[in-house]
């Protein structure tokens, strides 16, 4: 059985990293939130979330979070592959669990 861990040299933790994704980044718009991609050279996808403060509730804000980590650590192959992405949440997000989020990057990503 594969180990089902999400590293952290899989997410953007640095500043840096996620002003070059905004920067240079290619934006997808959804309903409640964005996807920025920017390609990189690491042979693998990592993934920055960014959530608006207008969302209020840090319980609200930290289960999404882990919706979407537990969404790109299960389902990868929605996500695009070999680039640094950024998935911006906006105020009117609204979502369930994680199916609906799954169905949400994989409809704005076929899109693409």
């Amino acid at each position: 059985m594969g180990s089902f861990k999400l590293p952290k040299s899989d997410l953007l933790r640095k500043g840096w990293e996620f002003d070059q994704v905004y920067r240079q980044g290619k934006r997808l718009h959804g309903n409640g939130f964005s996807l920025i991609i920017y390609g990189n050279n690491l042979g693998h996808s990592r993934l920055g979330i960014s959530i608006h403060r207008q969302l209020r509730g840090v319980v609200r804000r930290n289960r999404i979070k882990r919706l979407i980590r537990e969404s790109f650590r299960l389902r990868r192959d929605l996500y695009p592959q070999q680039s640094d992405i950024v998935m911006t949440v906006r105020p009117d997000w609204i979502s369930s669990g994680l199916s609906q989020v799954n169905e949400m990057v994989s409809g704005l990503v076929m899109r693409k």
